[in-house]
Order: structure tokens, then C-alpha cells, then sequence
């Protein structure tokens, strides 16, 4: 009973002394957290206000400068089709045959009536030329020769009716060769052999001039309004008149070679999809592009002005949103990492990396942290590696945005 009672008696002290040593532990280490590291080792750079290019980007497509329908002018039967579906074909070329032997026919029947109406026009002249004479020597009655002079006008008229005949069937029958209005690419024969062509109604084919092509696109209302905003306070500069530099991204990735020019900007939104519609010219003349196609527009020109910018290793992303270390000084003067929450703006592909605006959430001068962040807590301390005092940012390459340029 007496060993029992010491062995207790040991073991209740030996618990009392380990709580008074955790206890003090724990007293310690909330009095200094990060006691027993080595001060991590970061780099900074400073930023500052600086003007940065700009680059809007949307999705267009792309469509033929003018696309026109191939429509039979005449009524026949579609004899042949002149032309290889898809392909290149030139102004004034031959596409489609209609029937033309009804209207050969009408042609002559014409040419005969204004045959008919000359040869009276003829002899009505005669008669006038033989009764002139006679009415000024008052061998006949005036009215004889004032007959003789409306008959002769009459056939005269009948003349110019006829060849205007004639003039209407060679016109029609011209029609019967069904030529292209314009220069482009053609699409697929609405019509073949064999079928009935309905003058001004059938659909025969349509032709796209491809050179220049036009790439379309729409500028939505919301971005509009807030560029023309950043605009108005001078944090944005556009270029006058819409001259931006237009580059043309294809579907796998690259970029066309050729640049284009704004040619038209609409003043007006649509009421259906609230947006506006602008239009960029693309020099195409070896058909790369072709009508219908969906493409990446970036418009390039515009400037961001004084703008903060932090590479994007430097942000991060916490609870409450993005956020940056900035080095700072704690009580004692020595540097530690303090968190900074920011608003995040453009993305800018720049020469030393890929950078972002900051709208707000720093201030000019503010030295934020960029390399050594893994380590990083709020309040930590930290030695600086160095200290780069030039403003971020790659300001010969332009800002990315997925909002729209301001007419």
C-alpha cells in the first residue's frame, strides 16, 4: 500500500511539472510565432505608374464583301451549268445556259414586225412627200395632206415601238447566258440540269468577293459604357477614328499574316442582343480566309494610362479574393510580408513574363514581393534579396482584355 501511495504520489508530480513546461512552451510561441526560423528569403520589385499598351480581343466571323444571289432573269429550262462548284470565277463569266430558242424565236418575230412597220413608215412618207405639193397648189383639200403628214408620224412612232420590241427579246435572250456580276468564290448550284428557271425568283448561285474580306464582330453595350468611362476620366487612350491595328487569330492558334484596318463601327445597338457591331477590311487576295469563318479579332492602339502592374507570380488568390505580398516594417523596424488584397484588372504579356493591371489595392512605390512567396505567412519576416526600383510591366507589348474598343 505504501509503494502504491509513492508511485502515485511521483507520477501526480511528474504531470504537474510536464503542464507547467508546455504551458510555458505555449506562452513562448504565441509571443513569437515564427521564433526558430531563419527569416525567408525574398525578391521584390517596386511598382510605379506607367502607360501600357492595350489589346481588345472578341470572337468574329468572317464574310465576303460582297455576297451576291445568282438569280435566272429569265423563265427556261436550265441547260447547262458552266462553272466548277466552289471554285474561283471572274466577273462576266459564264455560270449557267437557259434555253435559249423560245426567245430566239420571239427575237425574230420582232425583227420581222419592225421589218413591217418600215416599210409602212415608207410609204407613208411617200404619200406625204407626193400630197405636200399638191395642197400648196390647192389641187387637193388640206385635210388630204394634214392625213398624209399623221399617218406618216404614226408609222414613225410604230418604228421606234418595234425596234424597242426587238431591243426588250435580244435583251431577254441575252439572259439565257447567266454570267457572274462579280469577281469571288462560288458556292454550289441551287439548280441543276433539267430544272425550271422562274425569271427574278430562282436561286442559281450565290458569289462572295473574298478580296478584301471582312471580318465581323460586336462590341458589347456594358464594355462600351465602362471604356468610354475609363475614357472620359484619362486612364484610357484610344486611337482617333478607329485606326487600331487589327490582327486575325485562326482557329488552331495562328495568326493570319496580314493585317487589317476598322472600316465600319455602327452607332446604333442592337435591340436583340444589346451589342454593337463593328467591322474590320483584311487584305485576302490569295483566299486564305474564307466567308463564314470564326476567328479571334484583336484590336491593338489603344494605351492604358499610369497604370500599376505586378507579374503574376506575385498574385494570389485567398478567401477573400485576390491578394499580394508587400514588404513591410513590423514594430520593431525589421521587414516582414504583409498581405495586401487588390483588384485585379488587364492581363499584359510583357518581356520579363505575363503581367496583371491593378486597379486597386496598391500604391506607387509599394515593394511587392515575387520570389519566395511559398514560404510566406502573414506577418512573416523576411530577408530582401533585392530590390528592383523599376516600374513592372512590359510596356511595348500590349495589355489583353476580353472587353470590347469604343467607337
Amino acid at each position: 500500500m505504501r509503494s502504491r501511495f509513492w508511485w502515485g504520489l511521483i507520477i501526480g508530480l511528474l504531470g504537474v511539472m510536464a503542464a507547467l513546461v508546455l504551458a510555458g512552451c505555449g506562452q513562448s510561441q504565441s509571443k513569437t510565432a515564427f521564433a526558430g526560423f531563419p527569416p525567408a528569403e525574398v525578391s521584390v520589385v517596386s511598382v510605379a505608374p506607367r502607360n501600357f499598351p492595350v489589346a481588345f480581343e472578341y470572337v468574329g466571323q468572317t464574310a465576303g464583301s460582297k455576297d451576291v444571289e445568282v438569280r435566272a432573269r429569265v423563265t427556261g429550262i436550265i441547260e447547262r451549268r458552266l462553272y466548277a462548284e466552289g471554285s474561283p470565277v471572274k466577273a462576266g463569266q459564264p455560270l449557267f445556259v437557259i434555253d435559249p430558242k423560245p426567245y430566239a424565236a420571239q427575237v425574230a418575230q420582232a425583227e420581222a414586225d419592225l421589218a413591217r412597220a418600215q416599210a409602212q413608215k415608207a410609204q407613208a412618207d411617200r404619200e406625204r412627200a407626193r400630197l405636200a405639193p399638191l395642197a400648196e397648189r390647192k389641187a387637193i383639200g388640206q385635210k388630204e395632206a394634214d392625213d398624209a403628214a399623221s399617218n406618216a408620224d404614226l408609222a414613225a412612232a410604230a418604228v421606234q415601238s418595234a425596234k424597242a420590241r426587238v431591243d426588250e427579246l435580244r435583251l431577254n435572250w441575252g439572259y439565257t447566258k447567266v454570267v457572274a456580276p462579280i469577281s469571288g468564290l462560288s458556292s454550289r448550284a441551287m439548280k441543276s440540269e433539267g430544272s425550271l428557271a422562274t425569271a427574278n425568283d430562282t436561286l442559281l448561285t450565290t458569289i462572295s468577293q473574298t478580296d478584301p474580306i471582312w471580318v465581323v464582330f460586336s462590341v458589347s453595350e456594358n464594355e462600351q459604357l465602362r471604356l468610354s468611362r475609363a475614357v472620359a476620366s484619362g486612364t484610357l487612350a484610344l486611337p482617333k477614328d478607329n485606326a487600331y491595328d487589327v490582327t486575325i487569330k485562326l482557329s488552331d492558334g495562328s495568326t493570319f499574316p496580314r493585317r487589317g484596318k476598322i472600316n465600319f463601327a455602327d452607332t446604333r445597338v442592337s435591340p436583340t442582343t444589346g451589342t454593337y457591331e463593328m467591322r474590320a477590311e483584311v487584305v485576302n487576295h490569295d483566299a486564305a480566309l474564307k466567308p463564314g469563318q470564326f476567328v479571334r479579332v484583336i484590336l491593338r492602339g489603344a494605351q492604358r494610362k499610369d497604370a500599376l502592374a505586378v507579374p503574376q507570380v506575385a498574385l494570389l488568390d485567398g478567401p477573400q479574393g485576390k491578394f499580394v505580398y508587400v514588404a513591410g516594417k513590423d514594430k520593431d523596424g525589421k521587414d516582414i510580408a504583409q498581405p495586401r488584397p487588390v483588384t485585379v484588372g488587364d492581363w499584359i504579356d510583357g518581356d520579363g513574363g505575363n503581367f496583371f493591371v491593378i486597379e486597386s489595392g496598391l500604391n506607387p512605390g509599394d515593394n511587392v514581393i515575387v520570389n519566395g512567396i511559398a514560404r510566406l505567412q502573414p506577418g512573416a519576416p523576411i530577408r530582401l534579396a533585392s530590390a528592383d526600383a523599376a516600374p513592372t510591366g512590359g510596356a511595348d507589348k500590349p495589355a489583353s482584355s476580353n472587353g470590347a474598343a469604343p467607337k
